[in-house]
């Protein structure tokens, strides 16, 4: 009788709604929790197995960087400076040839492509117990001093790091004929190009270290036992910093002398046995009389060279340098500034010619393949042409006596 009074008293139709309800919703919102949850694990697994991506499952924050750009009438990064650009990127693979107790992480933010890289600049294999670099062998240590950094350059005896450190040439044959040097730079940092411009560029190749990489003092030692000459470059402030990093302990134009002193003191301790101190980036640095000033005092007070690479057309360099008598050289030609066979080919023509007119001439150039190739055959028929290949000491000296 129940049952039929809830029926008599149940509006028509309602009591199948509500068992259709009770019956079938809840189980058809299970279901649909259930195929969801399922196609997220599966779509999970998916991507964790077949994913290509080395940092799965951690935290990623993406950020925006602007695009570097250059100030007022500052000109644009130069191939020169995005060469430097490379070799800052390329430090971060120095990071593998040490272990996390021996390094120290900066970072570097590339100008051309706003990408921002974890360098690590590492204690070197051949450091001494403070984490010093130790002296490389071939070094005369009477042409040394301890800094807070480790062993700097200095004159003694009447003897100065250039004449020492010179690359062995025939200076009288050099002063009777056009002359040519090409410095190969950006190297320290990427073991197997800068083994490449060791071994298979001549000795009267002058080649030019940065401070970076895991233990460039290993690397500059390998070069002066293959002949080499070496210049150390220091990193010095571009027109788009910080967009564009040379890296580390980078020289700059708003710092004050002792800072930058401070800073020139860490670069130069980095190695030993290099003739001369080159730009390392730095357009806007090198056209800074106030900031270069004491930095051209030093390498003259310390008996080195100082090699401009030519990329900043507003530097000071050469008139700083002729009032401090430091031997100075400026590069003329950029051999790789297109990096192709015929291109290079062609620089290293210009550059010839401009030797045939002046008496001599300075070319830079990167460890790219290319480039070492492309050198090294321009450099076996060089003295057919009437040319002399002399490390970059020695075109110092002869333009020196030209001037």
């Amino acid at each position: 009788m129940a049952d039929t009074a809830d029926d008599l008293s149940t509006p028509l139709g309602q009591k199948t709604l509500r068992r259709k309800r009770r019956l079938r919703l809840p189980f058809t919102g299970l279901q649909a929790l259930t195929a969801a949850l399922a196609l997220f694990l599966a779509t999970f697994a998916g991507f964790a197995l077949f994913g290509d991506n080395p940092l799965g499952g951690e935290p990623v924050a993406r950020v925006a960087i602007r695009e570097g750009k250059a100030g007022g009438d500052a000109p644009q990064t130069s191939h020169s400076e995005a060469h430097g650009a490379k070799a800052a990127r390329e430090a971060k693979e120095a990071a593998k040839e040490t272990t996390p107790a021996e390094q120290h992480t900066v970072t570097i933010i590339d100008g051309s492509s706003g990408a921002r890289q974890s360098v690590v600049v590492g204690t070197a294999e051949s450091a001494t117990d403070n984490g010093q670099p130790a002296m490389m062998t071939g070094i005369n240590e009477h042409l040394l001093e301890k800094s807070r950094y480790g062993l700097i350059p200095i004159i003694a005896d009447g003897l100065k790091p250039f004449t020492v450190y010179a690359a062995d040439a025939d200076r009288a044959k050099a002063a009777k004929m056009p002359v040519v040097a090409v410095v190969v730079g950006g190297l320290g940092v990427g073991a197997a190009k800068t083994t490449d411009a060791i071994m298979k560029l001549p000795g009267a190749v002058t080649l030019a270290f940065t401070p970076y990489g895991a233990d460039p003092g290993k690397l500059a030692e390998r070069s002066r036992a293959q002949r080499h000459e070496i210049f150390l470059q220091v990193p010095m402030e571009p027109y788009d910093y910080p967009d564009n990093d040379p890296g580390p302990q980078t020289l700059l134009a708003t710092l004050g002398p002792e800072q930058n002193l401070d800073r020139l003191y860490w670069h130069l301790s980095r190695l030993q046995g290099y003739a001369g101190l080159a730009n390392f980036m730095g357009a806007r640095f090198i056209a800074t009389d106030t900031a270069m000033q004491p930095i051209m005092r030093e390498a003259s007070k310390r008996g080195l060279g100082f090699f401009d690479d030519g990329s900043a057309p507003r530097s000071v360099a050469a008139q700083l340098a002729a009032s401090q008598s430091t031997p100075f050289a400026k590069g003329d030609v950029v051999i790789d500034a297109v990096p192709t066979a015929a291109e290079i080919d062609h620089a290293l023509a210009k550059l010839e010619g401009i030797a045939k007119e002046r008496g001599f001439a300075v070319g830079t150039a990167s460890a790219l393949p290319v480039s070492i190739e492309r050198i090294g055959v321009w450099t076996r028929a060089l003295e057919s042409h009437g040319i002399m290949l002399v490390p970059l000491t020695t075109a110092m000296l002869k333009s020196k006596s030209s001037s």
